[in-house]
């Protein structure tokens, strides 16, 4: 007669913690466009004139937006 062996149940996992998003200064998330949208709501935006984004930067994220 084999004897009978009890399984021995895994032990459990920790919680999984909430995955917090560092923010910066501004107190967005860090991205280029969170970054810019801040700044145009604080009213310390860059003209155009004085972008530190390159046009073909700005462009190629722009096309990266709708998806």
């Amino acid at each position: 007669m084999a004897k009978a062996t009890k399984k021995k149940a895994a032990p459990k996992k920790a919680a999984a913690k909430k995955r917090s998003t560092k923010k910066n200064k501004l107190g967005v998330k860090n991205s280029l466009v969170n970054n810019i949208n801040a700044k145009k709501k604080k009213g310390a935006s860059r003209s155009k004139n004085k972008s530190t984004v390159s046009k073909k930067a700005y462009k190629d994220m722009q096309n990266n937006w709708d998806k």
